[in-house]
Parts: structure tokens; sequence; C-alpha cells
């Protein structure tokens, strides 16, 4: 008898001679990952952020990272209307919700009260341990949604990475600025970064 429907186990398949269906793994959408959170099925001492469909946890956070988090907070915050600096608050990018160190974002803070954001004119993470997600995954998240500007403060060289101009799933522009140096964003080009503030 027939189960329509349902996958045969490969014994079964491969003796037949069809083809084995493998399992498709469960991409998350970020309606399903607030739902889980309601549920309680995440630890309440553990930050997590969906990036393309997947759930990581977030990387426990050192003096150095808080330093640099705090430097850049202050260094973006400024009485204007145009935008505003938040930090580790969520961006809805397509399918992920990622919780970036920095992102300064258009409008004010009330223009976000019943969603979060979904772009940004400047998303700043700070990476030692995290570095390889940061360059790999989450610089594909912020390509793709279009982010015109992506920061890396590479804790571990010493460096700040700035990609620009985004194509697709890449950024075709990259420079490497290290201390000594100072770099302004493309949004307010008169607001000076100096990398000793970061790491001098």
């Amino acid at each position: 008898m027939s189960q329509t429907g349902l996958l045969a186990p490969p014994e079964q398949s491969q003796a037949r001679g069809e083809p084995v269906n493998p399992l498709q793994r469960l991409k998350f959408t970020p309606e399903m990952f607030h739902r889980l959170g309601e549920l309680g099925f995440f630890d309440d001492a553990t930050r997590y952020e969906l990036i393309e469909g997947d759930i990581y946890p977030m990387t426990p956070e050192g003096p150095e990272h808080a330093f640099a988090g705090t430097a850049l907070q202050y260094r973006f915050t400024q009485p204007t209307a145009d935008w505003h600096v938040r930090v580790e608050r969520p961006l809805i990018l397509g399918e992920s919700e990622v919780i970036p160190d920095v992102s300064i974002v258009a409008g004010r803070p009330l223009d976000y009260r019943t969603q979060h954001p979904t772009s940004a004119l400047l998303v700043i993470e700070v990476a030692h341990t995290s570095l390889p997600r940061d360059r790999s995954l989450k610089y594909r998240v912020y390509a793709r949604a279009g982010i015109p500007e992506y920061w890396i403060v590479n804790l571990f060289e010493k460096q700040l990475e700035v990609y620009r101009e985004p194509q697709g799933e890449l950024y075709k522009s990259v420079r490497y600025y290290t201390v000594g140096e100072t770099v302004a964003p493309l949004f307010a080009p008169d607001l000076q970064v100096s990398l000793d503030e970061l790491f001098g």
C-alpha cells in the first residue's frame, strides 16, 4: 500500500531506485523568532539574533567591546531630527532580525515606537571573537539589504574596516583605517571619528 505525502525510509527508496529526498532544514522568519521568545524557548540570560533564517546566540561582551560601542554611541549622539543612534537594538532586514552593536537610522526614536527599523544609514559591529561571522553572515545581510555603509571595529587587528557601495551580497568598496587616521560617515561627512578614540 502506498503512502501518499510521506517520505519512505531511505533504504526503501533506494531499493526501488528512487532518489532520496533530503529533509529541508527549517528557516525561521522574524515572526516565528518573536513567537519562540514569547513562548519562553530562549534563555533569559542570553541574547539571540536571527541571521538568514538561523538563530544565533550573541557573544558575551568584554570590556574592550563595551568601550568601543560606548565611545561610538557618544560620538554619534547629536541633537538632530534627521537621524539618531541605536545601541544593540534590532533591525529587521528581510528574513533576518539582527542586533548590531551600533546603528544609525533615519528620523527620531518615536518613528520606531511600533516597529523596528528596516534599514539604516550606517551599521557598526564591534568584533573580536565574532569577526568571522561579522565578515561573512552579517556582511551578506547588510549588503543585500542595501545598507550604504558597514563598519567593523576589528579589535583583534586594531583597525576599522569600512565597507561601502552595496551590490547584491557584496560591497564594492572596502578601506581599512588604523590609529592616527580619521573617518567620516557618508551620511554626515563633517562628523569625524578618530581611530585614536577607539584604539589609542
